[in-house]
Formats: C-alpha cells, sequence, structure tokens
C-alpha cells in the first residue's frame, strides 16, 4: 500500500474518504491529493432549550442496504465511447439502508443496521463510517469472504443528475445469516422497523416477527423489486418515488392510471396500510393518509380531481417547504373502489442553482427524517416541510451522506419546534 502524509492528503481538490483505501482503485493514485473535513464543523449547534426534547421511544431498526460509493462529477454526462475527465471525486458510504439510518442517527434517533458486507477494506471502512455517525452496527453479519456492495456514480453537472451503477455484494445475505437470538436483540425496545426492500429474504423474516409483536413497519417502495409484495402487506407506511406508482408493472398491481389513483388503490389492496407518501422531485411529494372513525365527510370526491384542487392552492412563492392538505373525503379511483382518505401536498424547498450540486441519495433523506417524525408523532402538516427540509439540505453537497443535516442545525429548528 503506498502511504500518503496528512499535508498530500489535505492538498487535494478530490474529497476520497480516509476510510476507503487507495488500493481500492489504484488507477486513481496518480492524481490523488486528498483532504476531508468532518461535518460537524460545518455544523453550527443550537442552543438546547431552542429544540424540543427528543422523542421517548426513538430506536429504529433498518434492514438493507449498505455499500461503497464512488462519485464522479462531470461537466456533462459523456456520450458512448467517450472519454471525458471529472471535475470532483469522492468516496464515501452509500446504500439506501446505511443512507437513511445515518441520516436517522444525525437527527436523534438510535439507529440499529442490519445488513451484510465482506472483511475487505470497504466494509472496513462502512463499518467505521457508520459508527463515526452513531449508528448500531452490532447486528450487521460481516462475511469473512467475498466482496463489499459498491456504486458507481456519475453526476451530471449540467443536468444535475445521478446516475448509479451498482455491484452487489458478495455473498448475498440469507435468512439463516441472521440467528433467532440476533433478531430478537435487534427489534427488542424498536419503535419502527424500516425497509429498503434489499435483502428481502431476510428483511421478510424480521417484518413477520416484528408484526407479531406489534412493531409498525416502513417500506421504502423505490421501484418494482422481488419480495416487495410481501413486504407490502405487511407494512404499515410506505414511501415510494415518482416511478414507482407510474411504472408499469405497478400499474397493472393497482389498475390505476395515475399516482393519486394508485394511491388510492394501495390503500384498497393494503387494509394494514396507514399511509402512503410519492415523492415528486422538485414538486415536493403526495400523502394519502387512511382515516377511520367520525369525521369522515359524507362527500365522495375523484381522487385526480382533489389533488388538482391542492396543486392550484400551493403558494409558488415560497421558497421553504410547507404543506396543504384536503378534508377528510371519500376518495374515489376512477370506478376501482373508495377509501376514507385525506390527501397533503407537500411542497419541495427552492434551491438555487448556484446551491444545487448532488441529488443522490435525496430520497434516503426524507425517508430518515420521516422516521423520525413518526418516532416524533408528528402530525403530516408538519413532517412533510420536515422531511422535504432535511432532503433540499442533502442535495448541497457531494454524495448521499456529506450534506445530511445534524438535528441542531439551525435550518432544521423551526420545523422542530
Amino acid at each position: 500500500m503506498i502511504m500518503l502524509s496528512s499535508t498530500m492528503l489535505n492538498l487535494c481538490p478530490l474529497a476520497f474518504s480516509s476510510r476507503y483505501p487507495f488500493t481500492f482503485f489504484p488507477q486513481f493514485l496518480g492524481s490523488c491529493r486528498n483532504y476531508r473535513v468532518k461535518m460537524s464543523s460545518f455544523v453550527v449547534q443550537a442552543s438546547a432549550a431552542s429544540l424540543p426534547p427528543l422523542p421517548e421511544r426513538r430506536t429504529v431498526l433498518g434492514v438493507g442496504g449498505v455499500g461503497v460509493d464512488i462519485l464522479a462529477t462531470v461537466d456533462t454526462y459523456p456520450n458512448p465511447d467517450d472519454k471525458i475527465r471529472s471535475t470532483s471525486l469522492k468516496v464515501q458510504g452509500g446504500g439506501n439502508a446505511g443512507n437513511a439510518l445515518t441520516c436517522a442517527a444525525r437527527l436523534g434517533l438510535n439507529a440499529r443496521l442490519i445488513s451484510k458486507i465482506a472483511d475487505d477494506a470497504q466494509g472496513r471502512g462502512i463499518l467505521e463510517e457508520l459508527q463515526a455517525d452513531s449508528v448500531d452496527t452490532s447486528f450487521l453479519v460481516v462475511s469473512k469472504e467475498g466482496n463489499s456492495p459498491f456504486t458507481y456514480i456519475i453526476v451530471d453537472n449540467e443536468t444535475k443528475t445521478r446516475t448509479c451503477i451498482h455491484t452487489p455484494g458478495s455473498p448475498p445475505m440469507i435468512p439463516d445469516d441472521l440467528s433467532k437470538s440476533n433478531l430478537l436483540a435487534a427489534l427488542d425496545g424498536v419503535r419502527i422497523l424500516y425497509s429498503d426492500v434489499r435483502l428481502h429474504e431476510t428483511a421478510l423474516v424480521i417484518a413477520q416477527q416484528a408484526n407479531r409483536i406489534g412493531i409498525p413497519m416502513l417500506i421504502d417502495a423505490e421501484k418494482k423489486r422481488e419480495g416487495l409484495d410481501d413486504l407490502l402487506n405487511l407494512t404499515d407506511y410506505v414511501v415510494c418515488s415518482a416511478k414507482f406508482p407510474q411504472a408499469s408493472n405497478l400499474i397493472a398491481w393497482t389498475e390505476a392510471p395515475s399516482i393519486p389513483n394508485a394511491l388510492v388503490c394501495m390503500l384498497l389492496k393494503l387494509p394494514k396500510l396507514k399511509f402512503v407518501i410519492v415523492t415528486l422531485g422538485d414538486d415536493g411529494c403526495l400523502m394519502l393518509e387512511r382515516c377511520i372513525g367520525e369525521g369522515v365527510q359524507s362527500q365522495q370526491m375523484e381522487a385526480d380531481s382533489q389533488y388538482e384542487l391542492l396543486k392550484q392552492k400551493r403558494d409558488t412563492n415560497k421558497s421553504i417547504p410547507t404543506c396543504i392538505s384536503s378534508n377528510q373525503l371519500k376518495l374515489s379511483a376512477e370506478g376501482l373502489g373508495v377509501v376514507n382518505g385525506r390527501f397533503y401536498l407537500g411542497t419541495a424547498e427552492k434551491i438555487p442553482p448556484s446551491e444545487l450540486v448532488d441529488t443522490t441519495g435525496a430520497g434516503d433523506a426524507f425517508i430518515g427524517a420521516v422516521l423520525y417524525a413518526i418516532c416524533a408523532n408528528m402530525p403530516p402538516e408538519k413532517m412533510l416541510p420536515f422531511a422535504a427540509q432535511v432532503a433540499a439540505a442533502s442535495c448541497r453537497a457531494l454524495g448521499a451522506r456529506t450534506g445530511l443535516p445534524h438535528r441542531a442545525d439551525p435550518q432544521l429548528v423551526p420545523f422542530l419546534n
């Protein structure tokens, strides 16, 4: 291994993490002069008196993907067979579950993670980075052989998009990797279970046990994955991407031609589901909450029509995230059924183009904030702007974790009070 002095590392415009040895990509050694500045040094601590107390029950258990992200920023996305140069480079921890749990930990939750890595240099770096953010890694499975997961990410400065190329870890995690005693210990005292639907066989075993002992679950339905339907039948909350309800295979499942109708169908087909949120990028998010008991109006309205009415009520002049809601209604999905519910339309922060760096992990940040909001019993009107603000903060730095805010970040304090 080539050793670089701290002086040499501090001169580098490329943001490699010291947790991931340079032997991982030796071709970068010639241009590597590294620097690393911890996020905590940038966080301006607000006084404790300005923040509400942390939730009493604040332990969240996540099961899913972790890995290493290799992020290369380019001026414009290359054409086939092009040869281009990156303008910056960063290596840091990634994976949906790893990112969401890191976010939850920075917000003050007790975060536990179940996943699998290899006993290689990258795996050790993954552990070190999670532990530095106070994520409990005692339930991670470490294979003596194989490789830890990693992802190449191309960040396009021109379009402000990112393209991911993932290499799964080997050997994959199986339910037998987690003993019964470890499963019970991991669930002890947990307020909410979270899964990104990776490691779906193991996630299902954990979800079934959590369901038996009354622990609610949140699912990240980023896209249609193997094992998703089984987990959806056990879940209480769903956060999905804009592409998920519109995917052809899901439209067939929900028999709905639009996002609002698809959300209604999800509540109809999943009686355990309390709410579903679809993130819409610059357009914010749309949430459908199930309403039970008194207070539901007899008025029936088409889901698409109610969504259009909410969009008309948005204040487009506000740059900070906001939320508007419908009344409790009987919402119909084009003759497919009716559900008693309420729509919430959350807006996104208007990030100036000069401040928008990278959207990698914005959805994971949003979910980490939703996990906090559930533990804190936040109403939807407060939860959605808070989650949008956390996601916006993550977009102001390269990588999924660099920009994740801490609970005492001054920009979050107004949303927590």
